[in-house]
């Protein structure tokens, strides 16, 4: 089953995800919620839409701006909605 794993801790997991440009979506209900919080950054997929991000953030550690999400994803896009990905210091594992 696919982990999403920063700092040897599982921040999601899921055998529910959807492999986009090399990216594993997880089911947002997948993600902990004690280890996010909302960043103010935004950037621009030509054919996904507005994408959001979320900072990783425990033991005094952070990670900003490792998640993202498109919240409102353009139609050809669909299949990511609901869902996160990750980057920078996050591995996916199986």
């Amino acid at each position: 089953m696919p982990k999403a794993m920063w700092n040897d801790l599982v921040v999601a997991e899921s055998d529910d995800t959807v492999l986009v440009e090399g990216n594993h979506y997880f089911p947002r209900a997948a993600l902990r919620e004690d280890v996010i919080r909302e960043s103010d950054t935004h950037t621009v997929c030509p054919w996904k839409g507005t994408a959001s991000y979320y900072t990783l953030e425990h033991d005094g550690r952070t990670s900003p701006d490792a998640i993202w999400y498109y919240p409102d994803p353009k139609p050809e896009a669909a299949m990511v909605r609901d869902r996160v990905a990750f980057w920078k210091d996050v591995r996916v594992v199986d």
